[in-house]
């Protein structure tokens, strides 16, 4: 790929990016992210673009374990020469919401629906001998809806409840075909500057012919937690998923987020990974990745 192609890129993701960090408070409650607050509960809001999950691109994304054979325990799926992977990369995810309906059982219970997409990529763009192919791409469509459930115990403040559906794939034909459909519950609580989410889902079930990855739940888990913490101009998340299950199926990952604004939203961004599921191609490779670039929220 010619540098001006590369430089156009990175121009118009950037642009793009920001267009999605205006406004944005700085580390605002889980009350004011889902507009829960008294403030935003007698608003309309609906059909504005907000941020949802970290936007961020890594310029150097090393992993110690390449997957350069993907498989699957579906035996169309599965990759019989290596392909010839770097074990650098760059990786960028872009991530938003919006709210679809307010209130839709009244000002007393509230409900609010959302919608969200989010994508990551990983880019070999440094791999010249494949010609700098994308390595996986993962879309994630949601739709959800947010109950605001208040309630105190000592410091542990109840924020949110809700649930919705989840779609993740990766958008290619066999062998690497990756996808899978949710039905995620979640809950929200802070403890003084510590945000804490739990996310437990079911799979929904599809026919074991054409399930690309039948085993993924024993991977990349069955509930997710992400605890943030931010002060000043520091901002730590820690997200682990677990498959909750023993012997064999036991297998987790955890991902630390470390980012340090400098220039009103731009921040520095590093990134640690390790176990399974760091993308769906890789649902079932155990690894660990450190990755360093920059992030908008």
């Amino acid at each position: 790929m010619k540098n001006s192609t590369f430089l156009f890129f990175a121009f118009f993701l950037s642009i793009s990016l920001s267009s999605l960090a205006q406004d944005i408070k700085l580390y605002p409650t889980l009350a004011e992210t889902w507009q829960l607050d008294s403030t935003s509960r007698t608003q309309k809001n609906e059909f504005k673009i907000l941020p949802y999950k970290p936007v961020y691109i890594l310029f150097a994304n090393y992993t110690t374990n390449v997957n350069d054979k993907p498989t699957s325990i579906n035996e169309n799926n599965v990759v019989e020469e290596p392909i010839g992977y770097n074990n650098i990369e760059l990786a960028f995810q872009i991530s938003f919401k919006t709210k679809i309906l307010h209130n839709i059982f009244g000002q007393k219970i509230g409900g609010d629906v959302w919608g969200s997409y989010t994508q990551s990529s990983r880019w070999q763009i440094y791999n010249n001998t494949l010609s700098r192919p994308f390595r996986e791409t993962n879309y994630q469509p949601e739709a959800f809806l947010i109950f605001s459930t208040p309630y105190y115990i000592g410091n542990f403040k109840g924020v949110y409840s809700g649930f919705g559906l989840n779609h993740q794939s990766n958008g290619r034909s066999n062998p690497l075909s990756r996808s899978w459909n949710r039905a995620i519950f979640q809950f929200g609580w802070e403890i003084e500057k510590v945000q804490i989410v739990l996310k437990p889902w079911i799979r929904l079930p599809e026919n074991a012919k054409n399930d690309d990855n039948p085993d993924i739940d024993d991977y990349m888990g069955r509930a997710e937690l992400d605890v943030n913490y931010a002060f000043g101009r520091h901002d730590f998340q820690l997200i682990t998923r677990h498959s909750l299950r023993g012997g064999d199926n036991n297998h987790g990952s955890a991902r630390l987020d470390y980012s340090y604004r400098f220039i009103k939203n731009l921040k520095v961004h590093a990134q640690v990974f390790t176990g399974y599921g760091e993308s769906l191609i890789d649902y079932n490779h155990n690894q660990t990745t450190f990755g360093l670039g920059l992030s908008l929220y």
